[in-house]
């Protein structure tokens, strides 16, 4: 069933005008908090964003790649504080694909916006206007934000032979990897 849903999942860039049902959103509350945290530190916070008016601002935070929140029913601001953990990052980005698989199991679509190291122009960075537009204390720090809603688009999964099998090593670097079910 895993497999299914991660073989067909796509970032989508194009949502519906629907609203996410609130019985969802609390799904995908529950994915996050769910993630798994090095040493069960979870430095992450989350900041639901559904008022349009926000969607739009969030939607300029970066120079490239931001602009589609805009049309996202839902965004949701991955945050954390780093003097939990050293390994923020990753404990951020963990939370972040359970968005991301939560979302693709009730029919919903998503596409992460990076934030951590982006510039929102030449003199500010994401982080700053994000942090300015949503209140964040100077604690936190802003890894992603997620876009979901109902895809208004269909991309067709990548196909298994598309797959980067060449980057997959047995035992040592260089020696490539050969499933015995492909003999």
């Amino acid at each position: 069933m895993f497999i299914s849903l991660i073989q067909k999942r796509r970032s989508i860039r194009k949502f519906k005008r629907k609203p996410v049902e609130a019985e969802k959103i609390d799904a995908l509350i529950e994915a996050a908090l769910r993630a798994p945290s090095s040493m069960g530190r979870n430095p992450w916070e989350f900041i639901l964003v559904t008022k349009q008016e926000f969607l739009k601002k969030l939607s300029q935070a970066k120079l490239h790649g931001s602009t589609f929140l805009n049309n996202a029913q839902l965004g949701i601001v991955v945050c954390a504080d780093p003097e939990k953990s050293d390994v923020w990052v990753e404990d951020t980005s963990i939370a972040a694909i359970f968005l991301h698989l939560a979302a693709e199991s009730m029919g919903l679509a998503s596409c992460w916006i990076q934030i951590r190291e982006r510039m929102h122009d030449q003199k500010k960075t994401a982080q700053d206007y994000i942090a300015e537009i949503l209140e964040i204390p100077p604690r936190l720090k802003v890894e992603c934000i997620v876009a979901v809603g109902y895809p208004d688009e269909k991309k067709p999964p990548h196909e298994k032979d598309e797959l980067q099998y060449g980057k997959v090593y047995l035992d040592r670097y260089g020696v490539p990897y050969q499933s015995p079910l492909s003999a």
